[in-house]
């Protein structure tokens, strides 16, 4: 729970529409407010519109992928990130890392631990009592 916040926002920028709606859902019953964006795009105006208080980015998207996405959002935004990928080469998770997320996990995944990484990056970042 976020200190004047009861309910975190999240952004999820996935292309995936399964994905986001799943992955939506779950964190929604967990108590997190929830925004969805289906490029990259499409993910920055959705974070400048809603500042939320994570974001969780898939990398392979349309019009922008997740690290162009994210290098662009280091460039205005402390904001957690989360990279939610196929993209399992250990370079490309070091790449995910250096480009500034704060953990990352390889699809297929679990959605508790999910759900635990969203409460770990966020109790990190101290948003989470």
């Amino acid at each position: 729970m976020v200190a004047d916040n009861p309910n975190p926002t999240v952004l999820v920028i996935e292309d995936d529409q399964a994905i986001s709606d799943i992955v939506s859902r779950v964190l929604g019953k967990e108590g997190f407010a929830t925004h969805a964006a289906y490029d990259g795009a499409q993910g920055l105006d959705a974070y400048q519109a809603t500042l939320p208080d994570l974001i969780i980015l898939d990398v392979k998207m349309p019009i922008m992928d997740g690290w162009e996405t994210l290098a662009r959002l280091r460039r205005m935004s402390e904001v957690p990130v989360i990279m939610l990928t196929v993209y399992s080469a250990k370079q490309d998770i070091i790449k995910g890392l250096e480009l500034g997320a704060d953990d990352y996990l390889v699809k297929p995944f679990g959605i508790r631990e999910l759900i635990a990484r969203v409460n770990s990056v966020l109790r990190r970042t101290s948003m989470v009592f």
